[in-house]
């Protein structure tokens, strides 16, 4: 792995059940690894079963936020912690075990050949466990949308595993983008493609949350959808 400061941002709002383990494989995964949970005011205790780990564990750091402000405003503020604290990749995974730690290795070996790296379940090697037949024809068909409107060359435009080079993030103004959930992050890789970043896709496996109640909502997808469109058609976007 290339001499990295990598810092691994985990948003979260009620995950007591998945986040300790969590943070500690991802820290077993390398020591250069920092972690930082974003919490959202968890009211099931999620941010103190982090603060006490924190105390244990000098890599583990815990934001605690006022109340729920959206996933998008996690990342923007995990990216804007990572700067300000010297760190080269800021990478970005989900709070309920359905990213697996063992494939941060790979993502940060990638790192020597782009600027974003993505944890995909759309190329040869990726997949997903445990989704019934439903939400995977949702997933598959919202990113063939994506990819198609947007012009990508990218087979998973949703997925929220990713690394970002300390490059990208001051030159793509995650804080220029309002949206949150999956809209914000199929603009994000298409504010990426559009600056020329080189952009790397490493397979994972996807396996659903085993424990805890999924936030993906039906009006989350309606503003997904609508999000690239407007995208697409360059509606209310601001120049970067």
């Amino acid at each position: 792995m290339p001499a990295l400061r990598p810092l691994v941002v985990i948003p979260t709002y009620n995950e007591a059940e998945n986040i300790v383990a969590l943070a500690r494989e991802v820290l077993a995964q390398h020591p250069s690894l920092a972690v930082l949970v974003i919490d959202d005011a968890s009211p099931d205790g999620t941010g103190a079963l982090v603060a006490e780990e924190s105390r244990r564990e000098p890599r583990l750091r815990l934001m605690t936020r006022a109340g729920k402000l959206g996933l998008g405003s996690a990342y923007g503020a995990g990216f804007r912690h990572g700067l300000d604290h010297g760190h080269d990749w800021v990478f970005t995974m989900d709070g309920d075990g359905s990213h697996a730690p063992r494939h941060l290795r790979a993502m940060l070996d990638a790192t020597a050949n782009c600027e974003l790296v993505i944890g995909s379940r759309y190329v040869p090697g990726g997949g997903i466990q445990n989704w019934p037949l439903h939400r995977r024809t949702l997933s598959a068909f919202a990113n063939f949308y994506t990819r198609t409107l947007l012009r990508l060359p990218v087979r998973d435009c949703t997925s929220g595993f990713r690394g970002h080079a300390r490059s990208v993030l001051e030159r793509v103004d995650p804080g220029g983008i309002d949206a949150s959930g999956y809209s914000f992050l199929e603009e994000m890789v298409w504010r990426v493609h559009r600056a020329g970043f080189r952009i790397t896709e490493v397979p994972i496996v996807f396996q659903d949350r085993t424990a805890g109640a999924s936030k993906i909502s039906r009006s989350e997808i309606v503003r997904a959808a609508w999000h690239v469109l407007a995208t697409a058609l360059g509606i209310g976007h601001r120049r970067f």
